[in-house]
């Protein structure tokens, strides 16, 4: 057993549509560690190491962008780790933490996007998900579609098949989120629409339509790590938030041997990874609150629900259509919007995760707020691939 970590600040931008405000990356990043600086009440000296996550940057880009809050000398890690680098970095930082190197460290993420669907820089060799995309081929073939909401699609539509869920489900998921967008500032998008509206959009890759797909996005978030020695000493118990369980989990021959479109795009990351933090940390999914999880497209959100164990395998279309995803349902996931309202700025997604639950358990997330949140659960994924589970809890170090 390593030390107990808390996190005790998080900050984040307004996530944006990329190139619709004039900022660079390190702009990004220096207004969400600042943030995060101030709402841990301590200073970027106190911080002895620090990691970085982005996917579109050059190398030490980490640097630069750490170096407008900082020059201290301290190692800073560059991160990459597709959709689930923010959360990535995280994990590298409550390690340092949980293994006695450090007393205090700092994650940031940050992407500055460009527009539309997600492309290929280089051409000139494999690129890194050549395994399934042969696989998606063998299953379902091509489309005119992206690649990532025809593989999340796919999924949809295995899940369609095998458990006769009907397109309403997904897009409720939709609906939902773009409804809990309205009351959070930092979110891209804060328009409210009808479940017709939803189903009604242009189709992107069947079942998915445009209001049930993330959109590219430009944004920053941070979180400061510290253990309860740091804590203790500086007062900061009171807002201290404990990471009870955290674990990130890769691919397995399953993924590509059992020829399934959900185990293709991580489902057996996911099951595995919130397996094991239920372990970790005593607690199951029934006695969770509130629940941050990665819906880059409704299908994913969908399949998630039966990966982190809210419901029974093949049962995540009745949870939506009944609502026991929101407001007044067994748990609230995604009160901020979500990646489809909030936006998914690759680097940053995972620590927007981080800071939201964290708002949510220290009871400062305003007209979204979860009455009584106490457990707090966060989901990260990358195709790729690599998938980060975190259970959180309301503490009290005072």
């Amino acid at each position: 057993m390593g030390e107990k970590v808390y996190v005790i600040g998080v900050g984040m931008t307004k996530f944006e549509k990329p190139f619709s405000r004039d900022w660079d990356y390190p702009d990004m990043a220096e207004e969400a560690g600042t943030k995060a600086l101030q709402d841990a009440g301590v200073a970027y000296d106190d911080v002895e190491q620090v990691a970085v996550g982005y996917c579109y940057g050059d190398s030490t880009a980490g640097q630069e962008a750490v170096y407008r809050i900082g020059l201290s000398g301290v190692p800073i890690y560059n991160v990459n780790n597709n959709c689930s680098t923010g959360s990535t970095a995280l994990y590298l930082a409550k390690q340092l933490v949980e293994g006695g190197l450090a007393d205090c460290a700092m994650a940031v993420g940050f992407e500055k996007m460009e527009k539309g669907s997600l492309g290929v820089k280089y051409m000139d060799r494999a690129i890194p998900m050549s395994r399934q995309m042969q696989v998606m081929s063998e299953i379902r073939g091509f489309t005119a579609a992206p690649p990532a909401p025809q593989m999340f699609g796919n999924a949809g539509l295995e899940h369609m098949e095998k458990y006769g869920t009907p397109r309403e489900a997904f897009a409720k998921i939709g609906w939902k989120n773009h409804k809990h967008s309205v009351n959070n500032p930092y979110s891209q998008f804060r328009d409210e629409y009808s479940l017709e509206d939803i189903l009604g959009a242009t189709l992107v890759s069947d079942p998915l339509t445009k209001l049930q797909c993330c959109p590219t996005s430009d944004g920053s978030g941070a979180a400061i790590l510290a253990n309860e020695r740091f804590v203790r000493e500086h007062g900061l118990g009171g807002k201290a938030v404990e990471i009870l369980g955290m674990q990130m989990t890769t691919d397995t021959p399953e993924t590509f041997e059992s020829k399934s479109d959900r185990y293709l795009v991580g489902y057996g990351m996911s099951k595995a990874a919130a397996q094991s933090v239920y372990e970790q940390s005593g607690q199951g999914p029934e006695d969770v609150d509130v629940i941050e999880l990665h819906d880059c497209f409704s299908a994913n959100e969908m399949i998630t629900y039966e990966a982190l164990g809210l419901c029974a395998e093949g049962k995540g279309g009745e949870l939506a259509l009944e609502e026991g995803t929101t407001y007044g349902g067994d748990w609230v996931v995604n009160p901020s919007g979500g990646l489809i309202s909030k936006g998914h700025p690759l680097g940053a997604t995972g620590l927007a995760q981080c800071a939201e639950l964290n708002w949510q358990l220290r009871g400062e997330a305003e007209k979204r707020q979860v009455e009584g949140a106490e457990l707090a659960l966060q989901h990260n994924i990358g195709l790729g691939g690599a998938c980060v589970v975190t259970m959180y809890r309301k503490a009290d170090l005072s």
